[in-house]
């Protein structure tokens, strides 16, 4: 579930930077349970970024898809089945890209706090 969780949050926040919108970022309370010994990896590929810049794409079309029919849920029984059924997308969606959820989040994350990176990944949507 927590995977789930960290997929769906780091889907918002690509869609975010590969969309230039300003989404509500939520930081979910259960982070990545990891030694702070392991610093997280910032050398990926640059086959790795071209994937994540396509995959962010399609989360894109996904998060907007699921965000409308979130909104559209009656209760909350039906919007934790929208988030489910939006998390089991975006997860057939990164792995049909080549990457694994783990790559995608931790590109993501590192996105986030690399601007240099950030630019790369930018760079690989425009081409």
């Amino acid at each position: 579930m927590k995977r789930m969780t960290a997929l769906f949050s780091a889907a918002l926040l690509s869609a975010g930077l590969m969309s230039a919108t300003a989404h509500a970022q939520q930081d979910p309370a259960a982070a990545p349970e990891q030694p702070q010994a392991a610093a997280p990896a910032t050398d990926f590929s640059d086959e790795q970024l071209e994937q994540f810049a396509e995959v962010s794409q399609e989360i894109v079309v996904i998060s907007q898809e699921y965000t409308e029919r979130l909104q559209a849920a009656e209760d909350e029984a039906a919007q934790q089945e929208v988030q489910m059924e939006a998390n089991d997308k975006m997860v057939e969606a990164v792995e049909e890209g080549g990457l694994d959820v783990d790559t995608f989040n931790a590109i993501g994350m590192a996105v986030q706090q690399d601007p240099e990176l950030m630019q790369r990944v930018q760079e690989k949507v425009e081409s």
